[in-house]
């Protein structure tokens, strides 16, 4: 059951965006909300009146309207949404680890394995992983969109900034990862353990486009832990809600970049 604490809740949702893990959320969370679908514009940019609601114009945004507020509190960035969904409407307890060893409540060094990993990657996700997805984009476009007569100039430079720099900082970032999943406590399944949490939740986007666009073939087999961590949320109950509702509105969903 829905427990908004009489608030009114909306996630302004953009195709092939970071959004779709708010959504997710707003449903491991079971709770009431409007959501609003936007397209991306023929240059793959947000459309314009997305900056109706917030400066950047970006998604994902999502606007609470609490009871005795005179406008709606408008919050943007994936993490700090996260964090302020959990800690209002955090029923589901397991979606932040406890934090402390028992007996070591408040001292430092006492935090618990799970936790340490949970507000790790809660920064890793933006900080680490996300700028080498969108720069990969960007290189294969510019290997892909020009007009044909100068791809091959532009193929040349993107093929050059691969192998000069995103190549390698990709590839390390899928060895971490695939480490951090064997290394789970608990054996895992999640990044934080065996529970799912808003980490689990916040990575999913970049983690579903990798196992799309590179866990292919020698690749898949080379990090197996991080291509079955793909599959596996992408069958959990909330994540399969949130595609539901999308194809609800829209007719589709993709979960590409």
């Amino acid at each position: 059951m829905a427990n908004n604490q009489g608030c009114k809740i909306t996630l302004y949702w953009l195709e092939q965006s970071r959004s779709q893990s708010i959504l997710w959320l707003l449903e491991e969370l079971q709770l009431e909300y409007e959501l609003k679908t936007f397209k991306r514009r023929a240059d793959k940019l947000a459309p314009s009146e997305l900056k109706n609601v917030h400066p950047l114009g970006k998604s994902p945004l999502i606007t609470i309207e609490a009871p005795g507020s005179s406008e709606p509190m408008v919050l943007a960035e994936s993490g700090a949404i996260i964090e302020y969904l959990c800690d209002h409407f955090g029923t589901n307890k397991t979606l932040i680890p406890e934090r402390y060893v028992a007996g070591r409540e408040g001292q430092v060094g006492g935090e618990r394995e799970e936790w340490m990993r949970f507000r790790y990657f809660m920064h890793y996700v933006e900080g680490s992983l996300m700028p080498f997805m969108v720069m990969k984009v960007v290189n294969d476009s510019l290997r892909n969109s020009p007009p044909f007569f100068v791809r091959p100039l532009t193929g040349f430079v993107a093929s050059q900034i691969e192998a000069s720099f995103l190549n390698r900082n990709i590839q390390g970032n899928l060895a971490f990862l695939e480490e951090r999943l064997k290394t789970a406590p608990e054996g895992g399944p999640f990044i934080c353990g065996k529970e799912l949490t808003a980490a689990d939740i916040l990575l999913s986007f970049p983690i579903i486009a990798i196992s799309r666009r590179l866990l292919k073939g020698e690749e898949k087999a080379k990090y197996p832990l991080l291509a079955a961590y793909a599959e596996r949320l992408q069958t959990a109950d909330g994540y399969k809600k949130a595609v539901a509702k999308v194809e609800q509105v829209e007719g589709t969903f993709s979960a590409s970049m």
